[in-house]
């Protein structure tokens, strides 16, 4: 199985040639794909993370994980990285190398730039929220990340993340919305996705974050209510 579908890997290809072609569960895979998840503490971008890490382990993929949160707790910067191919060896994801970056807040997703190339996919939550030396009156927030964005990035998304998850039922899903959204760029197996979901959480938290799952993937194949067309 290739991941070609029409969202997808395929489009790719303008930036390493033809060399991005993943097959699953074969022996053969032309190259590692590096995803980065980045947020601020309390929105599940480790969570995410690890759900992700268990979809390509399913498949077939050798994975690696690395993961930084160190004032997490206190609306820190939080950053995963994802690296699957047939065999990796590193979980760190170089500069110039990520293939996706799944932000869930706008101005988190400028520190992790540098790790993108032009043809990288910047899915980015539409939500701010405010660092200190913004709340304090030290700094200003950018008022123009969405458009600095659309600038610099052709395969770039502003989701409209938080909206998606109170319509599941939770704020709290915010981090499946998003994964339901990136699941529409990796052609991998639904009944994969929504398995490990289920084994993730509670029995009384499953339904509504399955629900987040299905309304960031359905959203983004209709190209509905999760673009954010807005700016």
């Amino acid at each position: 199985m290739k991941l070609t579908n029409s969202f997808g890997l395929r489009k790719l290809t303008g930036c390493r040639g033809n060399k991005n072609i993943l097959v699953v569960n074969n022996d053969r895979i032309d190259r590692i794909f590096n995803v980065l998840f980045v947020g601020v503490g309390g929105q599940g971008v480790i969570v995410a993370s690890q759900i992700l890490g268990e979809v390509l382990l399913k498949a077939g993929f050798d994975v690696k994980r690395s993961e930084v949160h160190g004032m997490a707790q206190r609306g820190g910067s939080v950053v995963s990285q994802v690296r699957f191919g047939t065999k990796v060896f590193s979980p760190l994801v170089k500069k110039g190398a990520g293939d996706f970056l799944v932000s869930f807040e706008q101005l988190e997703t400028l520190r992790y730039l540098d790790y993108l190339k032009p043809c990288s996919f910047v899915l980015v939550n539409n939500q701010k929220i405010l660092p200190p030396s913004v709340s304090m009156g030290l700094e200003n927030y950018p008022e123009d990340i969405p458009e600095r964005l659309k600038e610099k990035f052709k395969n770039f998304i502003l989701i409209k993340g938080i909206a998606l998850a109170q319509q599941a039922g939770n704020p709290k899903t915010l981090n499946v919305v998003l994964l339901g959204v990136l699941s529409r760029y990796l052609n991998l197996e639904e009944k994969m996705w929504v398995k490990t979901i289920q084994e993730q959480f509670s029995p009384g938290l499953r339904e509504v974050n399955k629900n987040g799952f299905y309304l960031g993937r359905e959203n983004l194949m209709e190209r509905r209510s999760v673009i954010d067309n807005s700016r």
